[in-house]
C-alpha cells in the first residue's frame, strides 16, 4: 500500500511538472501612479487572446497563460492604459507593480474640436469600415458589431482622410469562428490619396456557446482560417517546419518594382535564424514572398486583386525592417517592423484567431 501511495504521488508530481512546463503565471498589482493607492476593478488582459481578468480590492490580479509571448493590456476608467510585453522566457517577478496615470482629457478634447465629426458617418462610411476592418472573406457576413452607435466618424477635406474612433469598446460577434470579441479601438484611418488603411486596437476574445453541432463547425472553420495564416507561419518558423507545413519562401529583389526572386531552401541557417532561451530570432531584412498552397485563396480575394480563378497559392509579401523575434505561441515582435501586403493584409478581423488558439 505504501509503495502504491509513493507511485501515485510520483505520477501526480510528474503531471504537475508537465503542466508547469506548458504555462506560466502572472501576478500583478495595479496602482494609481500619483497616490500609489490600489485600483480595484482594473481590467488586465492579453490582447488577441481569450485571457483576461480584473483586479480585486487590493488591486491584485492573476493569470495563468500558455507558454509564449503576449502584449498585456491594463486599463482603468479615467486612466491612461498601459501595454507591456510579457513572456514565459522573461525573468520571474513575484508581483508586477503597474502604475497607471490619469488620462489627460484636454488633449483628446482638443483633437475632437479640431476635427469635423460627421453625424451621418455610420450611414456614409459604415459599409466601408466593415469591409476594411472586419473584411470581405466568406466568413465576414457572419460577423456583426453589436454596438455600431459607439463609432464616431471624422472626415478631413484638407488631408483627404477619414478617421474613425469609438467612445466605448466595440462588441463584435463572430458567428463563423465562435468568438465574441471586445475590441478597444484606438483609431482607424484611411488616406484617400494613398489608399492606405491603418488601425490600432486591443482585442479580447471570448468563446461563444452553442450546440455541439455548431461547435463542431466552429472547429472546422477555425482550422480552415488557421492554415496558411500569419499565426500558422510564425509557429511553423518557430518549430522549423515551414516546408513540411506547406510554406514556400522567396527573397525578392531590393528593387520594389522588380519581380525577380531567390528561393530560400534553408531559412534556418545560422546567419539568419537563432534559437535560444525559448524563442527564435530571425534576422531578415528586406522583402520576402510567402506562398501557401495547401488551401486555395478566397474567391473574393482573387476578384479584388484581379487574379485568375485557378490561382492555387495564397501569396503574401513581407517588408521586414530589421528582423523579428518569435515566441512559442506564434506571437512576434516588433510587429511594426514587419509590414504585410497581399493575402495576410487582405484578411481582417473576421479571420483573426487568438494567440492561445490550438490547431486540431
Amino acid at each position: 500500500m505504501k509503495n502504491l501511495m509513493i507511485l501515485l504521488l510520483s505520477v501526480t508530481v510528474c503531471f504537475a511538472l508537465k503542466a508547469q512546463e506548458k504555462s506560466f503565471s502572472v501576478l500583478g498589482k495595479v496602482l494609481d501612479a500619483e497616490t500609489k493607492l490600489p485600483l480595484a476593478g482594473a481590467s488586465a488582459y492579453c490582447q488577441n487572446t481569450t485571457q483576461g481578468t480584473v483586479s480585486n480590492n487590493q488591486g491584485l490580479f492573476y493569470m495563468n497563460l500558455p507558454n509564449g509571448g503576449y502584449d498585456m493590456v491594463v486599463t482603468y476608467t479615467g486612466y491612461e492604459k498601459k501595454v507591456m510585453r510579457i513572456s514565459n522566457n522573461q525573468p520571474k517577478v513575484d508581483t508586477m507593480m503597474i502604475e497607471l496615470g490619469k488620462e489627460n482629457k484636454s488633449l483628446s478634447e482638443v483633437a475632437v474640436v479640431a476635427s469635423t465629426e460627421d453625424p451621418e458617418g455610420l450611414t456614409k462610411y459604415g459599409k466601408f469600415f466593415s469591409e476594411n476592418f472586419i473584411g470581405k472573406t466568406n466568413g465576414a457576413d457572419q460577423v456583426a458589431i453589436q454596438n455600431p452607435e459607439v463609432l464616431k466618424f471624422y472626415y478631413s477635406k484638407k488631408r483627404n482622410r477619414l478617421k474613425i474612433m469609438a467612445k466605448e469598446d466595440l462588441i463584435i460577434n463572430n458567428y463563423s469562428l465562435g468568438y465574441k470579441i471586445r475590441y478597444q479601438l484606438d483609431s482607424f484611418s484611411y488616406d484617400y490619396g494613398s489608399n492606405i488603411t491603418q488601425y490600432t486596437g486591443s482585442p479580447l476574445f471570448q468563446e461563444m456557446d452553442s450546440t455541439e453541432e455548431v461547435k463542431t463547425q466552429w472547429i472546422k472553420n477555425r482550422a480552415r482560417t488557421y492554415l496558411g495564416s500569419r499565426l500558422h507561419f510564425m509557429r511553423s518558423f518557430y518549430d522549423s517546419s515551414l516546408s513540411q507545413q506547406g510554406f514556400i519562401i522567396e527573397k525578392l529583389n531590393d528593387d520594389a518594382q522588380s519581380v525577380k526572386s531567390t528561393f530560400i531552401t534553408n531559412p534556418y541557417n545560422e546567419e539568419e535564424y537563432l534559437s535560444d532561451s525559448g524563442n527564435v530570432e530571425v534576422t531578415w531584412s528586406g522583402r520576402y514572398r510567402i506562398s501557401y498552397g495547401n488551401v486555395k485563396p478566397d474567391k473574393q480575394f482573387l476578384e479584388d486583386y484581379k487574379l485568375p480563378a485557378n490561382t492555387r497559392f495564397q501569396i503574401t509579401v513581407l517588408d521586414v525592417a530589421d528582423g523579428f523575434v518569435i515566441e512559442k505561441n506564434g506571437y512576434f515582435y516588433e510587429q511594426y517592423d514587419v509590414i504585410n501586403s497581399g493575402y495576410w493584409a487582405w484578411k481582417k478581423l473576421a479571420e483573426l484567431l487568438p494567440y492561445d488558439y490550438e490547431y486540431r
